[in-house]
């Protein structure tokens, strides 16, 4: 009788020491996966702060490169004009000679 209490009890612990190291991995696997989810989510934020800067920076990169364009054409139409004016004053001065 007194073997099989003895029995019983070291039963009994053992369920104790089961229970309380299944205890103990939950915990941990638990720890872990909101870890991992944390760690996810802030990488998710940091690529959509990228994204953000990258286009507010192409968007500032896109206006500068159409300022340009516009500066070209109008020192391009400026140019074309003084040549036709040019040419006019000398078709003038020759229309003059003659």
């Amino acid at each position: 009788m007194r073997d099989q209490e003895e029995q019983s009890k070291k039963e009994a612990r053992r369920a104790e020491k089961r229970a309380a190291e299944e205890a103990g991995r939950l915990a941990k696997d638990e720890a872990r996966r909101k870890a991992h989810a944390t760690k996810e989510q802030k990488i998710a934020e940091e690529l959509k702060a990228r994204a953000t800067r990258e286009s507010e920076k192409h968007a500032a990169e896109e206006a500068g490169r159409l300022a340009k364009d516009e500066a070209r054409r109008k020192a391009h139409a400026t140019k074309e004009q003084k040549i036709a004016e040019e040419l006019k004053a000398r078709a003038t001065r020759e229309s003059e000679r003659r």
